[in-house]
């Protein structure tokens, strides 16, 4: 073909053969889930297709990774059509990392699912789900288009909607309509602001948008902000969005709840992080305020909520409501070092979060119960497991040397900084993330107590008498059990060895505080502001 002949919009030269790894991990994880489709009968058949596709989006993501480490942001235009008017996936150093971390919880859930999944689930879908899931959370975290990012919240939330009625038990399908009406009014609040983005500005193209959001309306441009805050606050379940957490995901089995608690929530603030930081920073300067009462009230209320908490799953809700509450700090705080935070507190709660579920779905099938009140005397029966939950509080509350620690350290200094340079707010700021720090620990601490520490039930005749546990099976001794020490295993030995991810937040913070290497690989550099 005559390259001349075409309009000067249209791509006229071949992609790059390195390139299709931005969409690679989305083609396998998609291909995936069809071909699970087809096997959800056959045996333990699923569960290995599954893990070689996941095993395989992994090796793509790491590869992708290095190379954007190596050469700063890498972008991928499809259709034939240049950006802003074909669909692009731009893949930062925070995109390409968290959609990595994300396919690596999602390979240590599989393995867990298989230590309790017996004939009966067969058939049930579960694999391809969790592959349509993991599809929609990768497509967030890679894609450059906003309009293409409300295309993946969708998937994410028909897979997520399958997963939690898997097992058609009444108290699922009550989760399931509290989930599904809250997420539902986030998506289509996040549907009317980018028709309002699109009328406003002629572009749904992220890195477009940067470059014509600077001279747009600027109250026309913080009242899209504010909806996008609502519509991305609602999925992250900040406060005061927040009650259909814990009232949803303790109702499906432990290890959806697990893969829900690591990448659902996440996924909403990394894209509320991308919107308001690095798009609209104008907006979210004015938005400065609100930003920070949501943030301080998520802080203190969460973590409040799982001290009067008795049932595990639903108190671990509410802790991980608390770290979206520490994310929403490093938005507050204008400055790279609470992006940095905020960036680092994702990447720490994708992991932290899943692997205190799978450690609580191993109490409970242990236990047989599901509220603490029932439960004690779990430490001599089980010392790895209490020490695998213990290890996973501190982490979740931030004690050093756990991964927790270090988000909260890069918060705390950026509001430190702030507050003495004469912003009292951002003072009341660093008080929240040391009560929220303060607080989880007590919560935590607390449910440690009642499961290991108490030898019995609360209100029965003799609480010395120790509880009756099943013993597991050797599936789940050794899948189950073994992948929560391998996950937590990562934890710690990521919070011993921060900083390679010290680095990772410090790079991709600032290619969202200043996105001018962001916009050059879409190949948009004459429309930076």
């Amino acid at each position: 073909m005559d390259h001349s002949l075409l309009p000067p919009a249209m791509i006229a030269t071949q992609t790059a053969l390195a390139d299709w790894v931005i969409v690679l991990p989305l083609v396998l994880a998609l291909l995936g889930a069809a071909l699970l489709l087809m096997l959800r009968h056959v045996l333990h058949l699923p569960a290995l297709v599954a893990g070689l596709v996941v095993i395989g989006i992994i090796a793509c993501e790491a590869s992708l990774l290095l190379r954007v480490m190596a050469e700063g942001p890498l972008s991928m235009t499809m259709g034939k059509w240049l950006p802003p008017f074909g669909i692009s996936f731009t893949a930062d150093i925070l995109g390409a990392a968290f959609a990595l971390a994300a396919a690596v919880v999602t390979l240590i859930v599989i393995i867990y699912a298989e230590g309790e999944r017996g004939e009966e689930q067969r058939g049930d879908g579960f694999h391809a789900l969790v592959l349509l899931l993991l599809a929609g959370v990768t497509g967030a975290f890679l894609t450059g288009d906003l309009f293409n990012l409300y295309v993946w919240f969708e998937v994410m939330l028909i897979a997520s909607f399958g997963l939690i009625v898997t097992g058609g038990r009444p108290l699922q399908l009550d989760g399931a309509v509290k989930y599904g009406f809250l997420n539902f009014l986030a998506t289509t609040l996040f549907l009317l602001s980018l028709g309002l983005t699109y009328g406003l500005l002629g572009t749904l193209n992220m890195a477009d948008i940067i470059g014509k959001a600077t001279t747009a309306n600027p109250a026309a441009l913080t009242g899209i902000a504010a909806l996008l805050l609502l519509a991305f606050g609602m999925k992250a379940a900040a406060f005061p969005l927040n009650a259909w957490l814990p009232a949803s995901y303790h109702t499906p089995p432990a290890v959806i709840s697990a893969l829900f608690a690591g990448l659902l929530t996440k996924v909403g603030i990394y894209a509320l992080l991308r919107a308001l930081v690095q798009l609209m920073p104008a907006s979210r300067d004015i938005l400065e305020p609100a930003l920070l009462l949501v943030a301080i009230a998520t802080l203190l209320i969460a973590p409040l909520g799982a001290i009067a908490e008795t049932n595990l799953r639903r108190a671990i809700g509410f802790l991980v409501i608390g770290g979206i509450g520490g994310v929403l700090a490093g938005i507050a705080l204008a400055q790279q070092g609470g992006v940095e935070g905020a960036a680092f507190y994702v990447f720490h709660a994708i992991l932290t979060m899943t692997a205190l579920y799978l450690v609580a779905g191993l109490i409970e099938r242990r236990t047989g119960q599901r509220d603490t009140r029932h439960m004690g005397g779990f430490y001599a029966a089980s010392t790895p497991l209490s020490m695998l939950f213990l290890v996973l509080v501190l982490a979740t509350a931030g004690v050093p040397p756990f991964l927790g620690f270090w988000p909260k350290l890069l918060l705390l200094d950026a509001g430190l900084q702030q507050a003495l340079a004469g912003d009292w707010a951002d003072g009341v700021l660093v008080l929240a993330l040391l009560a929220n720090a303060v607080l989880t620990l007590i919560a935590g601490s607390r449910l440690w107590a009642h499961v290991f520490w108490r030898q019995g039930a609360e209100g029965t005749a003799n609480e010395h008498e120790a509880i009756s546990l099943r013993s597991p099976g050797p599936r789940e001794q050794w899948l189950g059990l073994g992948a929560s020490i391998v996950l937590t295993a990562l934890i710690l030995v990521a919070g011993l060895w921060p900083n390679l991810l010290f680095e990772g937040a410090r790079t991709g913070a600032a290619d969202l505080v200043d996105p001018t290497r962001y916009i050059a690989a879409v190949g948009l550099a004459e429309a930076a502001p």
